[in-house]
């Protein structure tokens, strides 16, 4: 996916890991204050993950799908948020997973981000509960067939 500011493209990681983790260092580990244990997990080597690069290849933002549609890790840079790149990294992962047989995206949002996910089509499911002791709600998008 292209945009005049960034791209957006598949990552592994094996050959990404780098870069994603730097992403998610930043904004969950040293922004939000996700404790490393939780952040990082065996999961990530399975996943397939998008990359948001700038124009002079700088990692600006990730998120990652599981099998089954679950989407999550989705982070951008402080400086690159409010810019679109949110919107592309959760549009190609939706359609990644559409792609593949999908016929819904599930995710955990923070409270914070729901608006976010709920103009991109998802609706909130169930209760509000912690995780990394920041209060989150699931949601999930109906994908066409």
């Amino acid at each position: 996916m292209n945009n005049s500011t960034f791209t957006v493209r598949e990552a592994t990681w094996a050959e990404d890991s780098a870069a994603l983790r730097a992403i998610r260092q930043r904004v969950f580990v040293e922004e939000q204050n996700v404790p490393p244990e939780l952040e990082w997990d065996e999961t990530d080597a399975q996943c397939l993950h998008a990359l948001a690069i700038d124009p002079t290849g700088n990692a600006i933002g990730c998120g990652r799908l599981l099998d089954g549609g679950k989407i999550g890790r989705m982070a951008v840079l402080p400086e690159w948020r409010d810019r679109g790149v949110g919107s592309a990294l959760l549009r190609f992962l939706i359609d990644i997973a559409q792609s593949r047989g999908c016929t819904e995206c599930r995710l955990d949002a923070q409270i914070r981000a729901m608006g976010f996910y709920h103009r991109h089509g998802f609706t909130a499911e169930g209760e509000e509960f912690l995780d990394a002791n920041i209060p989150h709600r699931h949601m999930r998008l109906t994908l066409p067939m």
